[in-house]
């Protein structure tokens, strides 16, 4: 699967949230700040988890049209991703 610059960008963006976090630790922040900040992580993560799956389903199905196969199998299997990404 080809990533778009969009969620490539999203990652980089998640790496800086991680570095945030440490430094937070490192400096002794309160738990409050720390977990606020891990909260946004995991929210930023799992829009990218949506995100990575929905355009590969995109790319999946149009795939499967073009070959002229069912698509039921690709759409069953992003959303067994999605629900194990929960």
């Amino acid at each position: 699967m080809e990533y778009s610059r969009s969620i490539q960008n999203r990652m980089k963006r998640l790496e800086g949230q991680l570095r945030g976090v440490m430094r937070l630790m490192e400096e002794d922040k309160e738990c409050r700040d720390v977990v606020t900040q891990l909260s946004a992580v995991q929210g930023a993560i799992d829009r990218t988890i949506g995100l990575i799956v929905s355009e590969n389903l995109e790319q999946c199905v149009r795939t499967s049209i073009v070959n002229g196969e069912e698509t039921n199998s690709v759409v069953k299997d992003a959303v067994d991703l999605l629900v194990k990404s929960r």
